[in-house]
């Protein structure tokens, strides 16, 4: 079993890996909006996503699914409608995430 540290470490590293393939600087933007706002829906971040790039809902979706999932920064609440769910930057992960997407 992985401690605490162990993890933290791990998920860092993965973190560096996806912000290290960002050659148009969408995953870094993608990142500061979860620090300024904490908690975001796919159409809102695609909202403030598409007035500085072009991309599709689909992709919205797709990295903040990336970063949901691989590498386990967000947590998912369904709102009460049951069709929207709602990404929220876990607490212990900001100061990390600041850290790395100020270091570009």
């Amino acid at each position: 079993m992985r401690s605490a540290s162990d993890l933290k470490h791990e998920i860092e590293r993965r973190l560096k890996g996806y912000l290290k393939r960002d050659t148009s600087g969408i995953r870094h933007e993608l990142l500061n909006i979860f620090v300024k706002t904490r908690s975001v829906t796919i159409p809102e971040a695609f909202e403030q996503l598409r007035t500085k790039f072009t991309i599709t809902l689909q992709s919205v979706a797709s990295m903040i699914g990336t970063v949901a999932s691989r590498i386990g920064i967000l947590s998912v609440q369904k709102k009460n409608d049951n069709s929207t769910s709602v990404y929220t930057l876990r607490d212990k992960y900001t100061d990390m995430v600041t850290t790395l997407i100020q270091a570009v």
